[in-house]
């Protein structure tokens, strides 16, 4: 190291940690505000809880999703699949995040409390700081990992009925969450697009490609019918011009997957839906044993430090 390295009006990488500008561990304490210079005011009408309830829901889908997603970096098939995914997740995070903040700027009530003094900003105390019971995510979205086919299998189902959601949502009464949707067609429709090339390529590649796609599409179709079932807040907000009831989303979603079914030369399982308990199902909280596991080490370094800062 030279006199050069340790001059401190020299350009260096490590500069910037002898500075004390206090950020929280996990996300600026200042940071910018991502609805900053939107209209936050819950339409006329609507009941703020159920507007943070139904945010919580899509954020938690995207949220869960793209965890899930990031499990797969450095070890996706090759380098560029390993990107994709990547970049599918951060997407995913960045509709979380808006959706997360809707939420709490709809009902503070919603954000869990923490320790006095504490530095988090809302959109993380709502990730990492509620227990699983909490959250709203359809449980497709936090079963494990399985194979490549497996994963491209959920992004398909996910990622079609998402993107239809989407574009029904861009008309909603509140302009938080039409602009939110906006934002999210081009995200969305490419991870569908992306998905329905591999779903076919798999299908129509080795036997061992298509066993394995067949495999996965038959582990994941008992939870199919959740994504399209209506919760009670879904409806009420639908019925006042803000949410969009899923089941209205049936004939399209079906449209579009029958036509990479049919590509793929695959035909739709006949079996059963997973059962809720009473009939509840992720949107009432109750989820199964993987998102515990998946929250465990989502939130793990969040709840040991949650004045952290670095």
């Amino acid at each position: 190291m030279t006199d050069h390295d340790l001059d401190p009006d020299h350009d260096s990488a490590y500069a910037g940690l002898l500075v004390d500008d206090a950020h929280w561990a996990f996300g600026e304490a200042a940071h910018d505000d991502p609805l900053e210079g939107m209209d936050l005011t819950v339409p006329d009408g609507v009941d703020a809880g159920l507007l943070a309830a139904y945010c919580l829901m899509l954020g938690d889908d995207a949220l869960v999703l793209s965890h899930r997603l990031s499990e797969w970096c450095s070890h996706a098939p090759d380098l560029e699949e390993d990107i994709a995914l990547a970049n599918i997740a951060l997407d995913l995070i960045g509709q979380a995040r808006l959706l997360l903040n809707r939420a709490a700027a709809a009902d503070p009530g919603v954000v869990p409390a923490l320790p006095e003094g504490s530095p988090v900003p809302a959109e993380d105390a709502l990730a990492f700081f509620r227990e699983d019971a909490e959250f709203r995510n359809v449980r497709m979205a936090e079963v494990p990992n399985g194979d490549f086919a497996e994963t491209m299998t959920r992004v398909l189902l996910m990622s079609t009925w998402r993107l239809a959601l989407l574009e029904r949502l861009t008309g909603s009464r509140d302009p938080v969450l039409a602009a939110v949707a906006a934002k999210g067609l081009k995200e969305v429709a490419y991870h569908r697009d992306f998905a329905a090339r591999w779903f076919v390529t798999l299908a129509r590649g080795t036997d061992e490609s298509r066993r394995r796609l067949l495999v996965a599409l038959e582990g994941l179709w008992p939870l199919w019918p959740e994504l399209l079932a209506t919760h009670p807040v879904e409806r009420e907000l639908a019925a006042a011009g803000v949410g969009v009831d899923p089941f209205d989303l049936t004939a399209e979603v079906d449209r579009v997957l029958d036509e990479v079914l049919t590509a793929a030369d695959v035909e739709r399982p006949d079996l059963p839906p997973l059962a809720g308990v009473r009939g509840r199902t992720g949107r009432d909280g109750l989820h199964t044993e993987a998102l515990s596991r998946l929250l465990a080490e989502m939130q793990v370094v969040a709840r040991a430090h949650p004045r952290g800062r670095w």
